[in-house]
């Protein structure tokens, strides 16, 4: 189990704030409208439908919709800040040199097809030459340091159930495909075919002469270790996913690994406590790792190494990287162009460095006053509606508002900005030793929090980011600078439209704080179950309402011998529960603004109300391929897009209200109804 994040969308998606055009972007455009659709039968559709036609999918992308308009903005946007700061010449060691080099490193496609893969086989080649098996330790270490995860993930982080310190964590970890369903299920032996035809490429470039052997021997470990991974659902149950240990005990269960060695070359010093996530996963896992052929030990391990290498170490690599994970996996039709690719990498490792440019440029202070302001209107909507809960007792209730009422609330960017001025950036070596440095500058970073105190000034995205999340350890919900633009929030929009997506966005990452995962954490911030069994059970029967309802959503129909694809109900419950709550309170916070000034007559034909959750729709608008619905449902918290619309709005009467629905698919009989918060 990862650091709990509970965000708004499935990626980080960048963005651009022109705010010099915001008064051009309508606040409702009907272009973007299908009105061949009955709205009364597919809302999605009729809202978004024309928008979907005016954008159709071009072939870098696996998906493109609202987000990815954004995020293609500011792609240029910040291309061309790099490319300015390129062409000057800075001191080395400061950030704009860092950002500089990374840049233009990325861009050099001579340099990097001249190099190929030497930078990674050199790498390859201290793991192939070890001997011992007692020496695969330090050789993880070096390898989760800055190239991979293999074998488990380690990582500090916040203890669950003591949020003011931070402990060491340790996962499953270590499947080159991610998703053990990729390993198991029979529909995916084309994607088991790809990824052995992707390491048999990958092996024979390393000079292998038998990387086919290898690569076979290399999907049977993995495959091994795939039955013995638990679920994403289950990977969801916070406290089964929380398994403390003493250190001497941890040792002695897994004593098939040299820890002393591993912990060292990590520069992890002494502690007393170590969270597992995975007990009886670890148990299969070092079993392996003890009986296997050491050969294919060390093969499996490369292949981790190379996998994290393909977009660094030349154009014969990421081509046979991208035709299984790009192209097989996702659908996608051809890479993403060099200058993007290029512009990501210090965007990503440079993000605050980044933010702290994005935002003197893009971000006045008036924005967040207004992003405060609406907060405060939220959480005073979702207090609502806490108080006007029938299945939930007094007690809880009290608990419930206590802990609302000490959100912490980030907007636009840190108070503070993270340092960079230790990590160094030598355009000497090479893209993928660079890579590396930065990488191991990271996990050195957050390896020395181990037993200090959380910081909770500390942001886990950076401004340029549009996306949102709720961290249940520091009870945080956060919006980046970014996300203050269209469609999310646009300063030329009645308040219905600004409501039906930031607000939701707002309300959504609020209700984060009271979903299945949230609601087992107090104030503080601690794993606590402030329930009584009496709601805890209430609760339940609720979600267990709404996991159904998505289950019996159809996401691709029966193809030849492939079974439909269903929605997971289970996987994307927190994620439903939160558009649910978000979209609930959103709405009784507009009504409230209502009161001072009155409801406002139509604009353009649409009521306030019809006006809010059109503008919800929007938000969602998107075409995606088939390969990638397939994947997203496998990996995904999120539901997708037109689910995220039609779904959720089946069960709100106001939205049936808004647009005088009374039947058709759209319309679900109230008894089959379920409202979470």
């Amino acid at each position: 189990m990862k650091k709990i994040l509970l965000t708004l969308s499935t990626v980080a998606l960048m963005a651009s704030c022109n705010l010099n055009k915001v008064e051009n972007v309508p606040a409702i455009d009907r272009a973007n409208f299908d009105e061949s659709v009955a709205l009364k039968d597919d809302f999605y559709q009729y809202a978004t439908g024309g928008w979907q036609a005016k954008n159709p999918l071009k072939p870098e992308f696996a998906r493109y919709g609202t987000f990815d308009v954004l995020r293609e903005n500011n792609e240029i946007r910040l291309n061309e800040l790099f490319a300015s700061i390129a062409k000057s010449k800075f001191e080395q060691g400061t950030v704009d040199q860092k950002i500089a080099d990374l840049y233009t490193m990325g861009l050099d496609s001579t340099r990097l097809n001249k190099e190929g893969i030497a930078p990674v086989k050199a790498d390859v080649e201290q793991i192939m030459a070890i001997s011992k098996r007692s020496h695969l330790a330090t050789a993880t270490a070096l390898i989760h340091t800055s190239a991979g995860n293999p074998l488990f993930g380690l990582y500090v982080s916040a203890d669950l159930l003591n949020s003011n310190v931070n402990v060491l964590y340790i996962d499953q970890s270590g499947l080159g495909m991610g998703n053990r369903d990729y390993y198991l299920d029979a529909e995916n032996q084309s994607k088991r075919e790809g990824y052995t035809q992707w390491l048999t490429k990958a092996f024979t470039m390393l000079g292998w002469e038998d990387a086919s052997s290898k690569a076979e021997k290399v999907l049977a470990l993995e495959t091994k270790m795939a039955k013995a991974f638990r679920t994403n659902v289950q990977l969801r149950d916070v406290p089964a996913n929380y398994n403390p240990m003493t250190k001497a005990e941890f040792v002695k269960r897994y004593s098939a690994f040299d820890w002393n060695s591993y912990f060292s070359q990590m520069g992890i010093g002494e502690f007393d406590k170590v969270i597992v996530g995975q007990p009886e996963v670890l148990d299969v896992v070092f079993k392996l790792f003890a009986k296997e052929d050491i050969e294919t030990i060390k093969a499996y391990m490369a292949a981790s190494v190379v996998s994290s290498a393909a977009s660094y170490a030349g154009d014969e690599l990421y081509a046979a990287y991208f035709d299984f994970f790009g192209r097989q996996m996702s659908g996608q039709q051809e890479m993403r162009p060099r200058w993007k690719r290029a512009m990501a990498v210090p965007n990503g490792l440079l993000g605050e460095a980044v933010g702290e440019i994005y935002v003197k440029k893009y971000f006045p202070e008036s924005d967040k006053q207004r992003m405060t302001e609406m907060v405060k209107n939220l959480q005073v909507a979702l207090g609502q509606h806490i108080d006007a809960l029938e299945w939930m007792s007094e007690a809880t209730k009290a608990k419930a508002q206590e802990k609302l009422n000490t959100f912490t609330v980030k907007i636009g960017y840190p108070d503070k900005w993270k340092d960079y001025s230790s990590l160094v950036i030598d355009p000497s070596l090479s893209y993928w030793e660079n890579i590396k440095r930065a990488s191991a500058w990271y996990t050195a970073d957050n390896l020395s929090d181990l037993g200090k105190e959380v910081d909770r000034t500390r942001w886990f995205m950076s401004p340029q980011t549009v996306n949102a999340y709720y961290n249940p350890t520091t009870n945080e919900i956060c919006f980046p600078a970014a996300i203050l633009q269209p469609p999310f929030y646009n300063s030329a929009a009645d308040d219905a439209v600004n409501y039906g997506a930031i607000g939701v966005v707002i309300g959504h990452e609020m209700t984060h704080g009271f979903d299945d995962q949230g609601r087992q954490f107090d104030k503080d911030g601690n794993m606590n179950n402030w329930w009584t069994a009496e709601d805890a059970a209430a609760f339940k029967v609720r979600t267990d309402v709404l996991v159904e309802q998505f289950n019996k959503i159809e996401v691709l129909p029966a193809k030849g011998d492939q079974p439909a694809i269903m929605a997971d109900g289970a996987l994307s419950l927190g994620e439903n529960i939160a558009d649910q709550g978000g979209l609930r309170v959103s709405y009784t916070a507009l009504h409230n603004s209502f009161k001072d000034k009155g409801e406002p007559v139509p604009v353009d034909g649409f009521t306030a109300d019809q006006r809010f959750y059109l503008s919800y729709a929007t938000i969602w608008g998107q075409n995606i391929r088939d390969e990638e619905i397939a994947r997203l449902t496998k990996v995904d918290v999120h539901s997708l897009g037109k689910n995220r619309v039609n779904a959720t709005l089946r069960n709100i009467e106001t939205f049936y209200q808004a647009f005088g629905i009374t039947d058709g698919q759209m319309f679900l009989p109230q008894e089959e109804r379920v409202i979470i918060w």
